[in-house]
Order: C-alpha cells, then sequence, then structure tokens
C-alpha cells in the first residue's frame, strides 16, 4: 500500500538522510570519519513481491554514492554495505542461505578499516553484481 511504502521509506531512506546530514557536521569538526549505509541486494534486484523495500534500498544506494562525492573532501568515508540474507528473526521462516550477523560486521568494519566503498558482504549479492552487466542483467526477469 502506499502508507506501507511511505513508512519504509522513512526508515531506509528518509532516516539515512537525516543521520547524515546529523553526523556529517561532526565528522568534519574531527577531521573527518565514516558513515556506513546498510543497504540489500535488493537494491539492485527486485521480484516485485517486495516493491516497496526495493525501491527503498536503491534510493538508499543513490544517496549513499551521492553522499559519497560530496563527503570526500571533508574526508568522511560513505561504505555501501551489501547483503542478501542475514540469519535474523525477520527472515527466521525462510529457506536460503544465511550468512550470520557476525559475518556481515566484520566485513562491515574490515571494509570500513580498509577505506572501501562498497561491501559486497555474501556469494549472492556478489552474483547478482556481477550479473548486472550481463547480456540479460540480473535486475530483469530471468527467463524459467
Amino acid at each position: 500500500s502506499e502508507e506501507l511504502a511511505q513508512r519504509i521509506f522513512e526508515t531506509n531512506f528518509f532516516a539515512m538522510l537525516r543521520m547524515s546530514k546529523a553526523f556529517a557536521p561532526v565528522l568534519q569538526a574531527n577531521g573527518g570519519g565514516g558513515l556506513l549505509n546498510v543497504l540489500s541486494v535488493a537494491s539492485w534486484v527486485n521480484g516485485g513481491e517486495l516493491a516497496a523495500y526495493s525501491a527503498s534500498k536503491s534510493a538508499a544506494w543513490s544517496l549513499t554514492n551521492a553522499l559519497r562525492s560530496e563527503l570526500a573532501a571533508q574526508k568522511t568515508q560513505v561504505l555501501a554495505l551489501h547483503m542478501a540474507y542475514v540469519d535474523t528473526d525477520l527472515t527466521r521462516g525462510f529457506d536460503v542461505p544465511k550468512s550470520s550477523p557476525e559475518e556481515i560486521v566484520t566485513r562491515a568494519l574490515d571494509g570500513l578499516e580498509s577505506g572501501l566503498d562498497e561491501v559486497l558482504a555474501d556469494e549472492l549479492t556478489l552474483q547478482v553484481k556481477r550479473g548486472m552487466t550481463a547480456e540479460r542483467p540480473s535486475y530483469l526477469p530471468q527467463p524459467a
């Protein structure tokens, strides 16, 4: 519903925008730092069942890329963390391969320490990203 989509965008896009606006001046005053934006493989692919969620994560990905450019001069790293399924309460009923929360956090922190722009935290996310430039890109419906 439109109401649900607004709530999802409030959480996944506008909250990220507000947090970035709140902390960017603090980071600048301290000589730089880092922002970690939690995205999703759904930033790139969407089968329709998660339309609002996927659209919000796509918007958050775009915002992350813009922030990275905008905040580079103040020495603020903006890291995009993309992942598929993480073993949490949200995915408990999904019969799919899942990463542990600890694995995701470790990869995110390693990415920050290494100065990366983007972390692809699991195999599915790596496959989807590679597939974005395929002859039939991964973001389009695949033939059965």
